[in-house]
Parts: C-alpha cells; structure tokens; sequence
C-alpha cells in the first residue's frame, strides 16, 4: 500500500512541476499536466497489496492490457459482476481511487445464501470494505433476485471475467446482461472475459466452463447492446479444450474429479499445467446512445 501511495504522490508532483511557471501572455496560469493513466495502472499492479501469487497470475490475465481494451479511465463508476475473491477488485478499486472514480461488486444476496456463499460474501467484505486510504469506497451490490447492481444509467463500465458460462449452466445469463444494460449509461461499455469454446465440439449450456463467442455476443445484442470489439489479449493456443474435467482441469483449479468429488491423488496434472491457464475471448460491448435519448432531454 505505501508502495502505490508513494508512486501517486509522486507523479502528482511530477506533473505540478512539469507545468509550473509556464503563462499565457494575459495571466498567470498553471495547466495541470493530464494524468498518465498508465503509469497509474502499472503502480497499482507492482504495489504491495497484492501478493506474489497474485501477480504470477497476470501472465495469463493480462490486466493492464485487458482494462485498457475496455476503456477503464480513474474516473469513472465500474461494476465488476460476481467479484469473487476479488482479484481484479485489487486492481481496479485502487485504481479508481486514484481520480475519485467508484467500485462496486455485484454478487449474490446475502438473503438465504449458502454457507459457502455467506462465508464468500463475508471474506470479501472483510478484505475490501472499510479500507478507502487504499480501496476508497468500495460498495457491494446485489446481481439478480430483483436486486439493483448499480442505479440505472449510472456505470460507466460493467465488467465480468470468466463468469458467463455459470450463467449459462443456471439459466440466468439473459436476465444478468439485461440488468448490465440497464445499469449502464448510454454510451457506457459492457467488458467480458470468458473461457473460449470457438474450435472445439463442447455443449452450449456452460457445463465444460467455456462459452461460445457467437453466443455472448448474442446474449448482449439480446440485451440491446451493439458489438463493437474482440480482443486476443487473453488468448492461449496451446489450450485444446478437451480436458476431462472441462476447464476446470488447467490451473488454477486442477481439478481431478467430477465437481464435488474426491480428487484422485494420482491424477497427472503435469500436461494440463503444461497448457497453463484457459483460452480466453475478450469482447466489448457498448450500450447505444440513442436508445436513452429520453434521458438527456
């Protein structure tokens, strides 16, 4: 954490210099210099709260490229749909504290949650919530069950990473990208990360972990969103989506059983490990401007 504030202070001060006594004939007048979103963003992922484990994974992640794809700008109000353990929640909160932007998670209602899903919901407020010297004001938000992910027309960004085929498997992917749009601003972009089946023969219900890129984009367009972009960022080639425990099988899970079953001790991971983390496909999607004319008038 000292590590990201001393960066920030810093570049803060960098940047007074870089334009201090310049004049404009008429008055005297500093022009702050903008902000280098960038260098920002690479202090976030080098700073001292996140672990070693953690950055090995941006190997395969990719998120200084992957937030820049989408737009991501320190200023704005981004929703990240199911956060889960919060991975990216320690790249983009602190990221947009730097210029007074807003993080919110959207995840499940405590409201007759599992165990599992209160002790999640639980860890997740306890590592993110109540630190703003290094976080800011983090919010916790509600996806589906009649719960509002953000006000409507307030995000600038949704973002949601390996998540889809879950909604697939449960039926509920329709409704969650109508909630995304409606969150939205116009103008706003939707940002997806999600395990690729393109290539392969897999079924189309979220079962194998990976999701069709034809069928997420027709789930936004269904949505009301228009396509605008896919991105290689996350790619692997080496991944052949054949695996016996659907994605679940490459790192970081490594699964050797059927989900809920005992593992086998002597399953050979070594191929598996071998290919790394999973094939990815990165869309951007954009909510059109014109469908909420109403709202500017």
């Amino acid at each position: 954490m000292r590590r990201l504030k001393d960066f920030v202070l810093a570049f803060a001060l960098a940047a007074l210099t870089a334009c201090g006594g310049k004049q404009d004939g008429a008055a005297s007048q500093e022009v702050a210099a903008a902000p280098d979103n960038g260098a920002i963003l690479a202090a976030v992922l080098a700073g001292d709260h996140r672990s070693a484990k953690e950055r090995a994974r941006d190997a395969f992640r990719h998120p200084a490229e992957t937030l820049t794809f989408f737009g991501i700008e320190p200023d704005m109000t981004v929703v990240e749909a199911w956060p889960g353990g919060g991975w990216y929640t320690q790249i983009i909160a602190p990221y947009l504290k730097s210029s007074g932007g807003a993080y919110s998670g959207a995840g499940f209602s405590p409201d007759g949650a599992s165990e599992r899903v209160q002790a999640s919901l639980s860890a997740f407020e306890k590592a993110y919530l109540g630190k703003p010297d290094l976080y800011g004001d983090v919010r916790l938000t509600i996806l589906g069950k009649g719960g509002d992910i953000a006000p409507a027309g307030s995000a600038d960004v949704v973002l949601t990473f390996r998540n889809v085929h879950n909604w697939q498997s449960s039926g509920v992917a329709e409704t969650y990208f109508q909630e995304f749009y409606d969150a939205l601003k116009p103008g706003g972009v939707l940002g997806v990360v999600e395990h690729r089946a393109d290539g392969a023969d897999l079924p189309r219900d979220g079962r194998s972990g990976y999701v069709y890129t034809e069928d997420m984009i027709a789930l936004a367009k269904g949505a009301g969103f228009n396509f605008e972009a896919a991105s290689e960022i996350n790619a692997n080639s080496k991944d052949t989506k054949d695996h016996p425990f659907g994605v679940w099988t490459l790192p970081p899970v490594r699964r050797s059983a059927e989900m809920h079953g005992q593992g086998d001790p002597d399953f050979n991971h070594t191929p598996y490990d071998a290919i790394g983390e999973s094939d990815r496909i990165t869309l951007k999607f954009r909510k059109p401007i014109a469908a909420d004319s109403a709202l500017l008038e």
